[in-house]
């Protein structure tokens, strides 16, 4: 058994952030922006990023746009500042593939993507990492991207709910973050039965209005927490950020 480093038992702070990239493009697709997204994402100096609709490979795009990168968007994003990312693919088309990622400064220890795409529909995938935190602890990440119809959200939040109570030890610090979709908020109760609440409704008794990006009114994108805190989480909707994607970002300063 290794011997616990020094500051063992400190309770780590660190930074996440989850965003919609929409392969590269900014609002109405009218842009490929994805170079500016990457500095920008430099900038919130986060130890986590969750990304959805990161593209793995598209062929018809790297064809037509000249900024368009050779590495799969996530190495791209990552570049030098996260030594650690994971992809898990969930849709596959003629000229490739697009998923959840995500980026890491802390070493991932194991990654695996669930499906929980609803058969005939948008494929939809839970990407479940274990990270290891500079105490010794193991802090489990989920990247979520939901279906747009309610009845499929109702099952892909019940499969999240068994991955949490199947997978992840009830002591263990877990960050779930990502596109739920869920504008209504009928999938909120479920994941607090699993022993999760939501960093913008426990700190400002709702959630975070992320869609669109340029005038957010609907509460898309989420951050749920178990065995962790975020007293003072931010919607990220002023520029640049409202111009390099369909979704706002969120970010949060996560107590473990």
């Amino acid at each position: 058994m290794r011997n616990p480093p020094a500051d063992a038992g400190r309770m780590p702070v660190f930074n996440v952030l989850t965003v919609n990239t929409h392969l590269g493009f900014g609002p109405f697709n009218r842009r490929f922006v994805l170079p500016e997204l990457r500095d920008a994402i430099r900038s919130v100096s986060a130890d986590v990023v969750f990304l959805q609709e990161v593209a793995g490979e598209h062929s018809g795009h790297a064809a037509r746009d000249a900024d368009w990168p050779d590495d799969p968007h996530y190495e791209f994003l990552a570049d030098t500042l996260w030594p650690q990312f994971a992809y898990g693919r969930n849709a596959a088309f003629p000229f490739g593939h697009q998923g959840n990622a995500l980026l890491s400064k802390f070493p991932i220890l194991r990654h695996d993507n669930r499906d929980v795409s609803v058969p005939g529909h948008e494929e939809r995938g839970l990407l479940h990492c274990v990270l290891a935190l500079p105490d010794g602890r193991e802090l489990h990440a989920v990247c979520a991207h939901l279906g747009l119809l309610e009845s499929h959200r109702r099952r892909q939040l019940s499969l999240l709910c068994e991955l949490v109570n199947d997978e992840i030890p009830l002591d263990a610090p877990l960050v779930v973050a990502g596109d739920f979709n869920d504008w209504r908020g009928k999938g909120h109760p479920l994941l607090a039965h699993c022993g999760m609440h939501e960093a913008f409704v426990a700190a400002h008794g709702r959630f975070a209005r992320s869609f669109p990006a340029r005038f957010p009114l609907l509460p898309l994108d989420r951050i749920y927490l178990r065995n962790a805190r975020a007293p003072e989480p931010r919607v990220l909707s002023t520029r640049p950020w409202s111009h390099l994607s369909d979704h706002a970002p969120l970010v949060a300063a996560v107590d473990a």
